[in-house]
C-alpha cells in the first residue's frame, strides 16, 4: 500500500471508527463497506472531515450479487458502490453499502452531500431496482415509464419480456410478447480424449 492510501487508511479509521473487516485494499484502492443506517452520517463526514475532503462523487453503481460464488457470505443481494474524489488530497475511496432486504433493496440518498449522484442514483434505480429513500426525482433514467423490471438484475431474462415496434398502421410505437426463440449462441466443441497430447 502506498504512502497516500496509508494515510488515508489512518484518518478513515480514527474518523470513522471503521473495524478491520470493513477495510479492504485492492487494485491499488482502499475500500470501506458502511452500514446502510449509517450512510449518510459517514459520507458527510467523508465530504466535510480535515484529511478527507472527498468533495467530488465520481460514480455510484448498483451490483447484484445473486449468482456470486461467495454469496451466502454476503450481507444482502444488491449493494450500491460510490466512488469518490478528494481534488484537494488528491486521494480515491470506494465505498460499498449493501442494501438490508433482498426484496426490496432501500438505502440513503446521498444527493443533498453531492448533487452529480442524482442521475447516477435514478440509474441505478432503473437498472436495479435499488430504491434511493430521501431522493428529490427517483423515476426511471433509461428504459420507458411503463417498462416492467429492471434489466440488469441477474434473474432478467436476457430477451426482456416484450418487444417494440412501431405499428405502420397504428402509427405509433407498440408492445408485443417477444418473438425471439431463446437458443443457445456458444458453440459446442467435441474434442477426442488424445486432444493435445503430444
Amino acid at each position: 500500500m502506498n504512502q497516500v492510501n496509508q494515510s488515508l487508511l489512518e484518518v478513515l479509521k480514527a474518523k470513522l471508527g471503521l473495524a478491520e473487516d470493513a477495510i479492504r485494499y485492492d487494485f491499488g484502492e482502499l475500500t470501506i463497506t458502511l452500514s446502510a443506517q449509517d450512510l449518510y452520517q459517514h459520507m458527510t463526514q467523508l465530504r466535510d472531515t480535515p484529511g478527507l475532503l472527498f468533495s467530488q462523487n465520481l460514480d455510484v453503481c448498483g451490483v447484484d450479487y445473486a449468482e456470486h460464488p461467495l454469496r451466502d457470505h454476503l450481507p444482502g443481494r444488491f449493494a450500491v458502490v460510490y466512488h469518490l474524489l478528494s481534488t484537494k488530497l488528491n486521494h480515491r475511496l470506494r465505498v460499498k453499502v449493501f442494501c438490508v432486504d433482498d426484496e426490496q433493496p432501500v438505502v440513503p440518498s446521498v444527493v443533498e452531500i453531492w448533487a452529480g449522484a442524482n442521475w447516477f442514483e435514478r440509474e441505478a434505480f432503473d437498472l436495479f431496482g435499488i430504491v434511493f429513500d430521501g431522493h428529490p426525482d427517483l423515476r426511471r433514467l433509461l428504459t420507458d415509464y411503463g417498462f416492467v423490471g429492471h434489466p440488469l438484475r441477474k434473474d432478467f431474462p436476457v430477451s426482456g419480456h416484450v418487444e417494440m415496434r412501431y405499428d405502420p398502421i397504428e402509427k405509433r410505437v407498440v408492445y408485443q410478447p417477444v418473438t425471439i426463440e431463446p437458443r443457445e449462441i456458444v458453440p459446442r466443441v467435441i474434442r477426442e480424449d488424445s486432444y493435445g497430447d503430444v
